[in-house]
């Protein structure tokens, strides 16, 4: 017998496996709608920037710039946690080197690209 045919039954379903009847596009905190919002010129907070005046193109230059930014952070809260690591812990808890050069790349990387939003086309 299954649990839609007994009346009487508390049925708790886990959410995450639950078919959603709902179309998932219409959740605004759904993946389709946040990738929607991306692609429209999102801030790292999920919302279009709230500059008024500028240009459409001059937002989404701004929007990716607060979101690098944002990444920026990231990495380099990681790579500050490892030197902390470094010099407080023992070896084997730190990131290996190579590790560390990849966290440092990306901070060059995210710092060139942030920078080229900011200053927008010349």
């Amino acid at each position: 017998m299954s649990a839609t045919k007994l009346s009487g039954l508390n049925v708790q379903h886990d959410p995450a496996n639950t078919d959603h009847e709902d179309d998932p596009a219409t959740d605004p905190n759904g993946f389709v709608a946040t990738l929607r919002r991306i692609g429209t010129g999102a801030a790292a907070d999920g919302q279009p920037w709230h500059e008024r005046g500028l240009s459409s193109g001059r937002c989404l230059q701004l929007a990716d710039a607060d979101c690098t930014l944002a990444a920026l952070r990231a990495v380099g809260e990681m790579a500050l946690a490892n030197e902390r690591t470094r010099q407080n812990a023992s070896p084997e808890q730190c990131i290996g080197d190579r590790h560390m050069e990849g966290l440092l790349m990306a901070v060059v990387a995210l710092t060139t690209l942030a920078s080229e939003r900011v200053q927008g086309q010349r």
